[in-house]
Order: C-alpha cells, then sequence, then structure tokens
C-alpha cells in the first residue's frame, strides 16, 4: 500500500509494488493526478479525511470528474472496513453516509468497488445495505 503525498515518489513506489496495487488516497489534487498518470489497481478510503460537510452536501472526496477517470484507467474505488469499525458512533455515520454517496458516483460513471477487510460475504451485504446495484455488487472486488 502506497501512503505518501507526492505524485512522483507515489509513481516509483507503484514501479515496485506487486499486485494488487493500491494507493491510499490524499487530498483532491493528489488523488486526480495519480489517477491520470499512475498505474494501479485501487484508490483506497477517498472518503477519508478532514473535509467539511456543507448544509445541503457532502463533502465525500469523490467528484464525477475523478469517477470518470478511475473508470477509464481501470482504478476501483476501495472502502476500509477495518477503519470504519474502530470509529465511534458518530464518526462512523458520517463515514458511512460518504461511502453511501460515492458508490452513487460509481453507479453512474461505471467505476468499480473494492472492499477491504471483510469476508466476501459480508462485503456484498454492507454494499447492497448502502445502495450499491447488483452490477455493482458482482464486479466489486473483496479481499
Amino acid at each position: 500500500m502506497i501512503n505518501t503525498n507526492n505524485v512522483e515518489e507515489a509513481k516509483k513506489m507503484l514501479k515496485k509494488e506487486q499486485s494488487p496495487r493500491i494507493v491510499l488516497a490524499q487530498n483532491d489534487e493528489f488523488n486526480r493526478k495519480i489517477a491520470e498518470q499512475a498505474k494501479f489497481e485501487i484508490l483506497l478510503s477517498v472518503e477519508k479525511g478532514n473535509r467539511k460537510n456543507k448544509i445541503r452536501q457532502i463533502d465525500s472526496g469523490l467528484n464525477h470528474v475523478l469517477a470518470k477517470i478511475a473508470s477509464k484507467n481501470g482504478i476501483a474505488i476501495g472502502i476500509n472496513l477495518k477503519e470504519i469499525i474502530i470509529l465511534g458512533k458518530k464518526e462512523k455515520a458520517e463515514r458511512l453516509a460518504k461511502i453511501k454517496q460515492n458508490i452513487k458516483i460509481c453507479r453512474k460513471s461505471r467505476t468499480r468497488l473494492a472492499v477491504i477487510g471483510a469476508p466476501v460475504q459480508e462485503a456484498r451485504e454492507l454494499l447492497q445495505s448502502l445502495g450499491a446495484s447488483t452490477q455493482q455488487i458482482k464486479e466489486a472486488i473483496v479481499f
């Protein structure tokens, strides 16, 4: 798993990384540049971070532009359940709301999903409860 906020350094690390190559999401600019320029499989935890919600909008870290770039380059948007399990009630609810919004954006742009840290059946049930389509659940990468 690549955890750096420097695009050039991340590209060098990706060349050495074995499959599946996973990049931990950072800020919006980094996420877009790495999705456009590098070859990897999963962009993990896009919803994580100190993002401020507005009155009528949730800032989930994923927009339609990044989702289309990820879809075009074969990058899946990853959900890390190990991180979500240890959160408190309020943080967990906020994170799940952001994930639900990201699933909706991924459905519109036909971007694949990936779930890390859960058995296959539990991951599929979670995706279904968060509003993923049956097509998204079938194509989801689970490990």
